[in-house]
Order: structure tokens, then C-alpha cells, then sequence
């Protein structure tokens, strides 16, 4: 049989991949600065002292006018904001830029140099007035894509690679001095060609920004600090790797800080993550990220999903969280909620005392809605501004919501405005169930059998949602099936996909045998026995057609129903690979041509049945034998 010789293969370069990336820095900084010039010429080349005013420490606690040295003040009064007259001298005040998803495109920098523009005469006047201020990351810093930025491997992504991180670096250490703080967003860690490991990855992080430990927290104001918690995992990631996944020592650490800075003492605590908590109540969601599990922190883990909005309710020095991940702009109200009473006194649900909001995106090219916008952040002892600045109209400031304190456990907000933009559904479209509204169907969790559309079969216009008796809940949303929290009603993923739904009918039924389950680790459950009155039943879910065809919909092994169906970046690349060896092994050995060699490829998994990167369809169509 005819053979062709291999070309050479992908590994060669590979060898030689970090030799290559130093010589390309070298060149790099050969261009920016000249053979013989003392400076760099690149619009954010900065003194890396002045970028360490950002460090931590190893406990994770770091203050602006502390151990990293004090604010420097400007001179320049010519960009004063007039409004900070009013805090001028008052050592609770304090200003924050809050930027979002970054996705530098070092080709692309001219946004950049806007909104940093934008932002800097606002944090002068802050400076000048109390001393009090700095940038926040929310990060996401480089773009998931390769960027020109290195010949010797020109299908490397920029995002997570060392030139990505020195660059951000720089950028966010330019602002005249105002100290910086970032956490990792779930592009962070995707330098997947420079770095074997999520350790490896994460260690340079780190030292670009001059951080000892993944989290941050400052101390911004008198009984005020910020803090951060970052992600750590894309490689290792069980599912999808774009979920924003916060480890188990970052939640204990957080967990201990918040119960060692008390509200009865006075103390305040604004949060700053990638991707927001469940429970937050924002709807400025795209369906994408509900579907392929990675809308929410640990959004896979259903323990740890969950845990950040119990610590909220139980902590109500936490007062704010600031989180990005969405691509969608400021415009909507729904990028604002504001904390509920408890449950004792009013409706579901309890968001403890904080305020939560999205912000938006610096890059036009990265904006999912068009908007490019960050947000500011301005405070005192009184309560809170959180404000747009808009980077599409010169840099303008407009108020979006006001929070006053009442006592050191509540507050109340305003809504500044109503939406700005009123075509917003076409951007997002996660409706967020609440306890008794009008999609609300009772009797599911109690009876024998409920016909959930009995009347018509499922369109993309059904929106309606019931509880099971387990506790587990599903709605019907844009012809889709979808699981959402039991104890938030926030929506956790993909259960059943539109194309398998639509124009089908959906039962509830009884299907065996009433269960009783008991926690017996939870203390004083030792020994528990089933009341007698218990009432959990076990139920089938079925949807059903026309033509009397049903399709049993099974829950997970863990008693869930989302599909967990989007796979770990990594693993999928490594089959893509083993595809591509085996398109080259027809190719060069067995000799034949490389279009019917595509044809001749095929693949099988475990419980997989695609190697797709997003939600598509969940395949519920294997036939009872």
C-alpha cells in the first residue's frame, strides 16, 4: 500500500515552546523600547513598584495607606469631581473603579487607553479628596484566542499566558499610582500550551501581579475592606473548564474572615468574584452560560453553589458583590438586585444584606449586547453609590442605584433609573422563578398525577415551573426543560433541550414506593427514623407526544436532573487529537485521500455521545428494551 511521509509533527515544536516564548519577550521588549532607549514606549509601562502596591500577603489582607505603602496624591486639579467635596477628610469614605472582563487584545488597545482615561480622573478627585481608592479587576484579563502574539506556535491562545498577565499587569498598574486588586476569572488559567499544570499556571498569575495567595483583601476605609476570591481550576475542572470554580481553602478563608469582621462591630465588606454566587437575583444571564453549567461559582458543585449565598445570610457585614463573566451591559435594572427581609417577615427570597451587580465589559469587541461600560463604586459610613461609567459617551457618569444603612444589619436601595434599554430580552432570556407567581404549578410535589401542559403542547413561549416532592425543581423556558435550585429558584442547567421538547407534553407521576432521607452527619440525626407523616414520594417525569411516544426523563445519580454535558476543555482537546492521529494514520500509512479519510473517522465514549464544547442536545431518545 502506498505511504506518504509524516510531516513534522506538533511535538517538535513544542520542545522548544518556552525557549521560543523568551525569545519572543526579548523581541517584544526590543520593539517597545528601542536598542538604545531608556524607557518602553507602551502606553502602560509602569514602575513595578508601583504595580506591587497591589500585593497580598500570605494571609490574604493587604491595605492601601498599610503595609504596601501609602496612596500618592496628584497635583492635577484640573479633573476634580466636585462631588467628592462632600467626603473630603472623612477616613470612612472611599472610591472604587471596578472593571470588568478585560479579554486584552494586544493588537486592540485603543479601548483600553479610553476607558483608562475615563476612569483616572475620577479616582484623582477620590485621591485628592480622602486618600481612599483603587482599581478592581474582575478578571478574564487576556482574550481566548490567539492574538499574533507568538509566531513559534501560532494556535496558542493568548489568555493565560505570561505575555498575557505582564500585560494586564502593566495596564492595571497605570493609574497614576492608585493601587490595583484582581482575582482569576475561568480564562485566566488557559494557557494550556505554556503550562502543563493549573498549579504551574496559577504560580505565574500570581507573581505578575505580586500576589502572594489566589484571594485579597483591603482594607479601603475605616471598618471598610474589599475582598477577592479567584478561580483556581480549568485543566482539573470535572465539567466544563469556563466554570468559575473558587477551591475549598478560599471558601474556609472567607468563611473565617467574614465571622472575624462582624456587622455588630461596625465592620463593612464588599466582594469581588468573576462569575456571580446563586442566589444573587441578577438577570442579566445569557442562556449559554445556564445551560453548559458555568452561569454561577461552583456551579457543578451543588454544596459549594449554594454555600456563598448561606454565608451572605448569615453575614451581614457583607454589603456588596461586584462580579462580571456575562459580557452584558449596565442599562438593565436586572444588573442591580437588592438584598430581601427575612423570610419570617415577607417573601422569599433572603439575600442577608447585600447588594449585587453586574458590570459590563472595557472592549467594544467584547461586549455581547454592544455596551462598553465599568462601574464605580463610592461609600462612607452612610451607605453606598453604584454608578456606570460609560465609555461609549466620553466617559460619562450617570447613578444607578443608592443604598443607605439603617443599622449595621440593613439597608435600603433605590433604583436611580429605570432601564436605559428596552430591547435587552433579545441579550438575555433566564426567567427566575418566585414563590406563588403566575407560572407556578401546585400539586406536582403531593399528587399522583400532574399533567404540566395538559392544554397545549410546549411552544418557546411556555414558561411554567413546579416543585417535585424530593424538593427538586424544573421549569419549562424557551422550549427547554430546565432544573433550578431548590432553595433559590435560581436556574442550574439543561435537562431537556428545545429541539427534543418542543411540541411534547410533560407528566409528573408517581412511579413507586414513598422515601424518606436523612442526613446522618448532620448533628442529632444520629439514629433518625422516618416520621410517620413523611410525605416524600417517588416520582417519573415523562414528557410524551401525539403519537402516545413517552420518554422517561431520569434523574443523576445525585438525585439531580441538569445535564452535566459539557466536558473539560482539556479533555476535549486531547480527543480532537486522537482524532487527528487517526486521520493522519489513514492518511500516511493505510494512503487514503485526506477527504474520505474524514469520512472514515469515527469515535466512541463512555455516557458521551459528542465531543461539543456547548449544550446542544441531551439525546433522550434511547428506546426501552
Amino acid at each position: 500500500m502506498p505511504q506518504t511521509m509524516r510531516p513534522q509533527g506538533k511535538n517538535t515544536i513544542l520542545m522548544h515552546r518556552r525557549t521560543n516564548h523568551l525569545v519572543l519577550l526579548i523581541f517584544a521588549a526590543l520593539l517597545q523600547c528601542g536598542p538604545l532607549s531608556g524607557t518602553c514606549a507602551h502606553a502602560f509601562a509602569v514602575d513595578r513598584r508601583r504595580m506591587a502596591l497591589s500585593s497580598t500577603t500570605i494571609n490574604g489582607d493587604s491595605t492601601i495607606n498599610g503595609a504596601n505603602g501609602s496612596t500618592p496624591t496628584s497635583n492635577d486639579d484640573s479633573n476634580n469631581d466636585t462631588d467628592d467635596d462632600q467626603y473630603r477628610d472623612d477616613p470612612t469614605a472611599f472610591t472604587l473603579g471596578i472593571i470588568g472582563d478585560l479579554h486584552i487584545d494586544p493588537r486592540k488597545f485603543d479601548d483600553y487607553e479610553t476607558g483608562r482615561s475615563h476612569l483616572l480622573p475620577i479616582l484623582q478627585s477620590a485621591r485628592e479628596a480622602h486618600g481612599n481608592v483603587a482599581v478592581v479587576s474582575l478578571g478574564d484579563l487576556g482574550e481566548s484566542k490567539n492574538c499574533d502574539h507568538n509566531p513559534a506556535l501560532p494556535s496558542e491562545l493568548y489568555a493565560g499566558t505570561t505575555l498575557c498577565h505582564e500585560t494586564a499587569a502593566e495596564f492595571l498598574g497605570s493609574f497614576d499610582g492608585v493601587p490595583y486588586e484582581v482575582i482569576g476569572g475561568n480564562h485566566d488559567l488557559e494557557g494550556i500550551d505554556e503550562f502543563r499544570t493549573d498549579a504551574e499556571n496559577l504560580d505565574v498569575f500570581l507573581k505578575c501581579h505580586g500576589k502572594q495567595v489566589p484571594q485579597f483583601a483591603r482594607q479601603v476605609a475605616e471598618k471598610t475592606y474589599i475582598v477577592g476570591l479567584c478561580s483556581t481550576i480549568f485543566r482539573d475542572a470535572a465539567y466544563t473548564s469556563h466554570e468559575v470554580i473558587i477551591d475549598d481553602t478560599q471558601i474556609a478563608w472567607f468563611e473565617d474572615f467574614c465571622r472575624t469582621h462582624p456587622a455588630d462591630e461596625g465592620w463593612k465588606v464588599f466582594v469581588f468574584t468573576h462569575a456571580p454566587p446563586n442566589g444573587s437575583g441578577l438577570r442579566v444571564l445569557q442562556e449559554n452560560h445556564v445551560v453548559n453549567g458555568c452561569c454561577w461559582l461552583n456551579h457543578s458543585d451543588e454544596k459549594n453553589c449554594r454555600k456563598f449565598i448561606e454565608l451572605v445570610r448569615e453575614h451581614r457585614c457583607i454589603k456588596g458583590w461586584f462580579s462580571g463573566h456575562f459580557h452584558l451591559g449596565q442599562d438593565y435594572q436586572d444588573s442591580i438586585s437588592f438584598p430581601t427581609i427575612e423570610p419570617s417577615e415577607g417573601p422569599y427570597p433572603d439575600r442577608g444584606s447585600c447588594v449585587f451587580a453586574q458590570t459590563s465589559v472595557m472592549r467594544g469587541g467584547t461586549s455581547r449586547d454592544g455596551r462598553q461600560q465599568s462601574r464605580l463604586l463610592r461609600g462612607n459610613k452612610d451607605g453606598f453609590e453604584i454608578c456606570t461609567v460609560d465609555h461609549q459617551k466620553d466617559g460619562k457618569v450617570r447613578l444607578d442605584a443608592s443604598i443607605t444603612y439603617k443599622d449595621d444589619s440593613h439597608e435600603v436601595g433605590v433604583y436611580a433609573h429605570d432601564d436605559v434599554a428596552y430591547a435587552h430580552d433579545q441579550y438575555f432570556k433566564v426567567y427566575m422563578p418566585t414563590e406563588g407567581d403566575m407560572g407556578q404549578i401546585c400539586g406536582a410535589e403531593s399528587e399522583e398525577c400532574v399533567l404540566v401542559n395538559e392544554s397545549e403542547p410546549i411552544t418557546t413561549e411556555t414558561t411554567t415551573w413546579w416543585r417535585l416532592s424530593c424538593g427538586r425543581v424544573l421549569g419549562v423556558l424557551n422550549g427547554m426543560l430546565l432544573e433550578y435550585d431548590k432553595s433559590t429558584l435560581a436556574p442550574l442547567g439543561l435537562v431537556v433541550s428545545a429541539d427534543e421538547l418542543l411540541g411534547r407534553r410533560i407528566a409528573v407521576l408517581d412511579s413507586g414506593i414513598e422515601e424518606c432521607e436523612i442526613d446522618f452527619d448532620k448533628p442529632g440525626m444520629e439514629g433518625a427514623e422516618c416520621a410517620d407523616d413523611y410525605n416524600e414520594r417517588e416520582q417519573a417525569v415523562i414528557m410524551y407526544d401525539e403519537d402516545n411516544n413517552v420518554t422517561v426523563i431520569q434523574p443523576n445519580e445525585d438525585g439531580s436532573y441538569w445535564r452535566k454535558i459539557v466536558r473539560n476543555k482539556i479533555a476535549r482537546m486531547k480527543e480532537r487529537r486522537r482524532e487527528l492521529a487517526a486521520l493522519e494514520f489513514l492518511k500516511y500509512d493505510l494512503g487514503v485521500g485526506e477527504n474520505a479519510a474524514k469520512e472514515h473517522v469515527k469515535s466512541s465514549w463512555g455516557p458521551y455521545v459528542t465531543t461539543s464544547g456547548v449544550a446542544k442536545s441531551t439525546n433522550a431518545k434511547e428506546q426501552i428494551k
